[in-house]
């Protein structure tokens, strides 16, 4: 619900975080894990250019987030408060962003990455399929892939190219070699919180409860790998190699004036089933992706055919235990125009990643009549194969 933690009047002793500008101002108070040079991990709430470090503070003394997702508790009230203007300063609770590393906010057991931006799916499958782009569930089944978790990294550690079987000549067998076709995929996504029993479904009512906090996801893909080995069973290894979240994890308490109606359903798509009825609401983010410094894509999680709680009683609803910190991805977000296009794959002629680039995601919720709220940066560089 909207309260007095959303006031865009509201200050913070942190000077940075009540600037305009800030991804993080004190209505957003992200949540992350951090370290000083020679020191272990620690969870902290990020503030304008600095770190709010729990532990000092007295507020959570945890070197993961998951035990605070177990719980459902994102302690966004209690460290508002200590950051109000109008509490004590305490400046030695502070660390500067720009001087602490970033590590993964959770232990992440399991991910699983959606296929919910239907402008994306018809896009892609039109170039497969050009007289049938969506198979027959896409419009009653809110499509999805079991990921690789071990290989989640956060935002900044570089990409390794990935090798695998190739086949470019149909004619002739495939090859193994380096990827020639790697791509992004622009992507939001939620962290579990504290999840259900096995063989326990999870209603749509009680669908929100579970959703601790999102972040920004880049989900990288190797489109000639992935185009030789999805079929009949689906992605592998064109996507197992890397998949990058930003840092700061935004609750979903931060995002509640940016809610939406969910995606409007065009005339004659089926309604979804009672299980995934009523649908929830959505949310209105902008998300955009940078090539080497220059923006390539701007699109909106308006755009996504399922809502988030529908992803995740979906997930569930064969009795699927969710554990607290399991991620769960959106999908490619794209929109209609041209420049909302969320991976390359969609914006060809344009040529695919090569070693050196630096893909960039950013993120961020704006309304009139509330503070902007950012998700930092998801960034990769491309490194060359082994």
């Amino acid at each position: 619900m909207i309260d007095e933690t959303h006031d865009p009047a509201r200050r913070s002793w942190v000077e940075s975080g009540n600037d305009p500008a800030t991804d993080f101002p004190i209505q957003n108070l992200p949540l992350g894990v951090f370290s000083r040079p020679g020191e272990s991990p620690r969870a902290g709430a990020a503030i304008g250019d600095q770190i709010l470090d729990l532990r000092a503070a007295g507020l959570y003394g945890g070197v993961s987030l998951n035990g605070l997702m177990a719980m459902g508790a994102s302690l966004r009230r209690q460290i508002g408060e200590t950051l109000d203007a109008g509490a004590s300063p305490h400046p030695e609770w502070l660390v500067p962003i720009a001087g602490a590393a970033l590590h993964l906010p959770a232990h992440i057991g399991d991910y699983t990455d959606f296929y919910a931006g239907i402008h994306h799916a018809t896009r892609v499958g039109r170039l497969f399929r050009p007289d049938n782009p969506l198979m027959p569930n896409y419009k009653y089944v809110p499509i999805g892939y079991h990921g690789r978790a071990s290989s989640i990294v956060v935002s900044g550690a570089p990409v390794r190219r990935p090798s695998g079987q190739i086949r470019e000549d149909e004619s002739a067998p495939p090859v193994f070699g380096p990827s020639r076709r790697l791509d992004f995929e622009l992507e939001a996504g939620f962290l579990a919180g504290p999840g259900n029993r096995l063989g326990e479904p999870v209603p749509m009512a009680e669908a929100e409860s579970h959703i601790f906090g999102f972040c920004l996801v880049n989900d990288w893909s190797a489109r000639d790998i992935q185009k030789w080995e999805y079929q009949p069973l689906g992605p592998f290894l064109a996507k197992s190699f890397a998949t990058t979240i930003s840092p700061w994890v935004v609750t979903r308490e931060a995002l509640e004036p940016f809610r939406s109606p969910a995606f409007t359903r065009p005339e004659g798509d089926p309604p979804p089933l009672p299980y995934l009825s009523p649908p929830g609401e959505g949310l209105d983010l902008t998300l955009e992706v940078w090539l080497n410094g220059e923006r390539i894509s701007r699109a909106s999680t308006r755009d996504l055919y399922w809502t988030f709680a529908q992803m995740l009683v979906h997930h569930a609803s064969n009795g699927c235990n969710l554990r607290p910190g399991d991620l769960i991805a959106s999908g490619t977000v794209s929109g209609t125009a041209p420049d909302a296009r969320g991976c390359l794959l969609e914006m060809q002629p344009r040529p695919f990643l090569q070693d050196g680039d630096e893909v960039l995601l950013r993120g961020y919720g704006r309304r009139e009549g509330f503070a902007r709220i950012g998700f930092g940066e998801c960034k990769g560089v491309i490194l060359p194969a082994r």
